[in-house]
């Protein structure tokens, strides 16, 4: 059993709104480069002065970003190397079918491509052209998303509305908020469920901004566009944004894309929990908290080995707090099987620090 069973409903995040995603259709689908090297980049562009030079990094950033092409809709990608590969979300070409990919260039030129792989549960996809030209394929350059700071400067590069090379700017609101989203707009039904601890931005991201770029102020990507939140739409139109957009971080993007290239499927972190399908308040240290209360815990699981018992509550994981089922999710989904992690747990109104190492979810859970 993987941890995400009974995860909270979408409206919890967000006072009577919805997470949607942002690949551009005639049907609206709510719920929510690369050097491929691991190591930070080197900015591309050195802003002087006080603020960054926007100009300069969208020259520079612009010709990495392409529009991907469906029969029913289009969003955006990032290259991500010089063989024509393109990471973008799974939910812009899941539903490609017999009708194909086509890739649209900064610079006009459009080919057709290929899907080299898909991970659902975290939305992101790799793409990769049939044919590469030999000019005008220029990798985006990735940063490190655990260096990005609530309030940095940033650019969202993409094509919103079919609007190609659209940038926009804006800071880093928010870090680690956990966003769910599902295909088919129910929770747990349609399609599988997203779960990201996602950075959230103020710069504007509209439909068909999925896929695209989120960049610093040095032109490199930190992450990879991929929901708004909404206010709902009683006509059944798809809203845009209200300053509330997320982006997967790029560093759980260049290792899920590195394991889409390598053998096309991911293999994802394990705890081996149930959660309460609602976030609960707990009191520890004579305080109440929000807190991912455990509903089960799977016998021979890593939680289970760990110690954790059903009716324990986290309230963090590696110092980083914790506060509902979704938030738990999200940071484990981060993770690489084989990784050891803190959880700080509360038990009878007392918190302690647990060890555990996450195990490989098996496939088909």
């Amino acid at each position: 059993m993987a941890i995400g069973a009974g995860a909270a409903v979408l409206s919890s995040l967000l006072t009577a709104g919805t997470f949607t995603l942002m690949d551009d259709r005639s049907t609206p689908v709510t719920s929510t480069t690369s050097s491929s090297s691991s190591a930070p980049a080197a900015p591309l562009v050195s802003s002087t002065g006080t603020l960054p030079s926007w100009g300069q990094v969208a020259a520079a950033v612009e010709p990495s970003v392409v529009t991907v092409q469906l029969e029913n809709g289009e969003g955006s990608g990032v290259v991500f190397d010089n063989s024509g590969r393109i990471v973008t979300n799974n939910h812009v070409v899941a539903d490609a079918g017999n009708g194909g990919i086509q890739v649209v260039l900064s610079d006009g030129r459009s080919y057709p491509a290929s899907v080299v792989g898909t991970d659902p549960s975290t939305d992101l996809a790799v793409i990769k052209l049939n044919k590469v030209p030999s000019t005008g394929i220029k990798p985006a350059t990735l940063g490190d998303s655990a260096a990005v700071k609530i309030g940095d400067p940033v650019m969202a590069v993409g094509n919103p509305l079919g609007l190609s090379d659209t940038v926009t700017t804006g800071i880093i609101s928010a870090l680690n908020r956990p966003v769910s989203a599902g295909r088919g707009g129910n929770q747990g039904g349609g399609g599988d469920q997203v779960v990201t601890n996602a950075i959230q931005t103020d710069a504007a991201i509209n439909p068909g901004n999925s896929g695209g770029a989120l960049v610093d102020a040095g032109g490199r990507v930190i992450g990879i566009t991929s929901s708004i939140a909404t206010l709902g739409s009683g006509g059944g139109g798809q809203s845009g944004s209200i300053g509330l957009g997320f982006a997967i971080p790029v560093n759980e993007v260049k290792d899920v894309a590195q394991q889409l290239i390598s053998t096309g499927t991911v293999q994802h972190a394990i705890l081996g929990v149930s959660t309460s399908e609602q976030d609960q308040s707990i009191t520890v240290d004579g305080a109440a908290r929000q807190a991912a209360v455990l509903q089960a815990v799977t016998p021979g699981s890593p939680a289970d080995k760990a110690g954790l018992q059903a009716g324990d509550a986290v309230i963090a994981l590696n110092g980083q707090r914790v506060d509902s089922s979704l938030s738990l999710i999200g940071s484990i989904r981060a993770l690489k099987p084989g990784t050891t992690v803190t959880l700080t747990v509360v038990h009878d109104g007392a918190s302690k620090d647990v060890k555990v190492t996450l195990a490989n979810r098996p496939a088909g859970c």
